[in-house]
């Protein structure tokens, strides 16, 4: 069953009623649960906790609601704001653009957090339900100088390898080809619009695109050339769901960033 059929059947409010206080989160080594099967939901998701659909509902009430439903089961954090930078960008760009967002599903990475420990989550922001991770997520070769450990460098530029931070739309999925240890290989490639002005706009031109990659495995990442690649048999199963209207937040406890990135500054109702 399709993500859409499952939304279009209004499965959420019965997933609200059915596990209402419940809570289970798949360890970083299972597939977890899938994205378009509602018996596997219904299995593998905690308690639903929707959201009002509202226009005039804030994004602040809203980001503040997700952080209280998921906070508890989204650990470790590098820093203590990482959810609700997340979660308040989010909900800030849906508010100013919600034909853009088609889908209710983010995908989020803490890269504060070493590429060694699994870091990649995929949240339902309407039900605000995980339903994917945690999993281990590569970052830019150019934002670390050994293979495994923190990213410490985040650039916009073409040509750094460098992981940019901030939010980013989802379009379209299509055949990835890539290079590793001399090797080439093919997964699904989901390109990525960058909506953080001057710090991950230049996106699409430099190519920076979610990924599957042999070089993630269950506990670890290898580095990518920017992208917040993963294993690639969640990469088959994600990312067509994300595709077309889902989003994507990378977070690093970067000072700079977090203060002046927009979406994560957003203080409006």
């Amino acid at each position: 069953m399709g993500l859409r059929k499952y939304l279009k059947n209004g499965l959420i409010g019965a997933f609200a009623l059915i596990l209402a206080g419940a809570r289970l989160v798949p360890d970083a080594n299972s597939r977890g649960p899938v994205l378009f099967g509602a018996a596997t939901l219904v299995a593998g998701t905690r308690s639903a906790v929707s959201v009002g659909e509202t226009p005039t509902d804030g994004f602040l009430a809203k980001s503040t609601a997700a952080v209280h439903a998921l906070a508890a089961a989204v650990r470790p954090l590098s820093h203590p704001k990482a959810l609700e930078s997340a979660f308040r960008s989010y909900f800030a760009y849906m508010a100013a653009h919600p034909d853009d967002v088609r889908k209710p599903l983010l995908y989020f990475v803490d890269y504060g957090l070493p590429s060694t420990e699994p870091r990649g989550y995929v949240f339902d922001m309407r039900a605000l339900t995980i339903l994917e991770g945690p999993f281990a997520v590569a970052h830019g070769r150019g934002s670390s100088r050994t293979q495994y450990g923190i990213p410490t460098r985040f650039s916009n530029a073409s040509g750094s390898a460098a992981t940019s931070l901030g939010l980013y739309l989802a379009e379209n999925t299509y055949d990835f080809h890539g290079h590793t240890g001399g090797r080439s290989y093919s997964s699904i490639g989901l390109r990525l619009k960058g909506v953080s002005a001057n710090f991950n706009d230049n996106a699409l031109a430099r190519g920076v695109v979610a990924h599957g990659a042999p070089y993630v495995t269950g506990n670890r990442a290898g580095r990518s050339e920017g992208c917040p690649a993963m294993e690639q048999e969640r990469a088959r199963r994600v990312l067509p769901e994300l595709a077309d209207g889902g989003m994507v937040f990378l977070f690093a406890p970067d000072q700079k960033w977090m203060a002046d990135d927009a979406w994560v500054a957003a203080s409006g109702e």
